[in-house]
């Protein structure tokens, strides 16, 4: 019995998997909050040019 168990991989395919989704998650927050900085400044720039034009 603690011999099937040991030779048992069956879920291991569904942890890689999980592991897998869970880097592709943290690779898009990451992505995502570096471009919404990115958008912040721009639109913080074009916010102060508008405001020293007038």
């Amino acid at each position: 019995m603690s011999m099937n168990l040991i030779k048992d991989d069956s879920g291991a395919t569904s942890i890689e998997y999980a592991i897998l989704a869970s880097l592709v998650a943290v690779i898009i927050v990451v992505a995502v909050s570096s471009i919404g900085n990115t958008l912040e400044g721009i639109f913080t720039n074009v916010t102060r040019g508008f405001r020293t034009s007038n």
